[in-house]
């Protein structure tokens, strides 16, 4: 199948509300050029180097999502162009994304990581961690970036009552939260799922999907 039949398919099993983001790290930019002349704007990489790199080279309407875990003294490096990043994991980082924003006269959104996988690799804030950035006085005067929304990965398992568990935990803190309304917070996004599980996120409350071997196969570039 090529990447424009994965594409038609994979969106043809989306519900309207549901945003694709099609992870593309390692792709060449010619695989990336064929999914954007097949309709996708919104792509998803874990390295800002190279996210750079394709930014650099391909047309300016794309959506860049920074999707992997990021480190502070490289958020300057995608401050002119990022268009989400969804692995914000501490305050510090936040602020430090706010910074960069304010010197490119931007306002960047970005999704709070929280971990519910029972794996000690994944990263994110607890639920206590969340809400006291959420509701904190220090994160109010942030300017320059915007939380819409929260962000979470499940355990690596082939166990989906496990993995259903950990959605329907992550929609309940999002739910919970999701009434706080301030000038750099609306919580309207919930990001969870990824190829081999966004059937059950989007059945638990995903309205964003990080889907990328079903889409360009699994071929490796690097």
């Amino acid at each position: 199948m090529s990447i424009t039949n994965n594409l038609t398919e994979i969106k043809s099993q989306l519900l309207a509300h549901v945003t694709l983001v099609a992870v593309s790290k390692t792709k060449p930019v010619s695989d990336l050029m064929e999914a954007y002349n097949a309709g996708q704007r919104i792509f998803g990489e874990n390295k800002i180097q190279e996210m750079t790199e394709k930014w650099e080279q391909m047309p300016k309407d794309i959506e860049w999502h920074m999707i992997g875990h990021v480190q502070t003294n490289k958020v300057k490096f995608m401050a002119e162009y990022v268009s989400l990043v969804h692995g914000v994991d501490s305050f510090k980082l936040l602020e430090e994304i706010n910074k960069q924003a304010k010197k490119h006269n931007r306002v960047i959104a970005c999704l709070l990581q929280v971990h519910i996988a029972e794996e000690e690799t994944k990263f994110g804030l607890n639920e206590d961690e969340l809400e006291e950035i959420l509701y904190s006085e220090d994160f109010r005067i942030l300017e320059n970036i915007r939380i819409v929304g929260l962000m979470g990965m499940a355990t690596f398992t082939e166990n989906t009552s496990q993995i259903e568990k950990e959605f329907n935990h992550l929609k309940a803190i999002f739910d919970k939260n999701k009434s706080l309304n301030t000038n750099n917070c609306q919580l309207t996004t919930l990001s969870m799922g990824m190829s081999g599980d966004y059937q059950l996120a989007i059945s638990c409350g995903s309205t964003m999907v990080r889907i990328g071997s079903s889409i360009f196969g699994n071929r490796n570039y690097q």
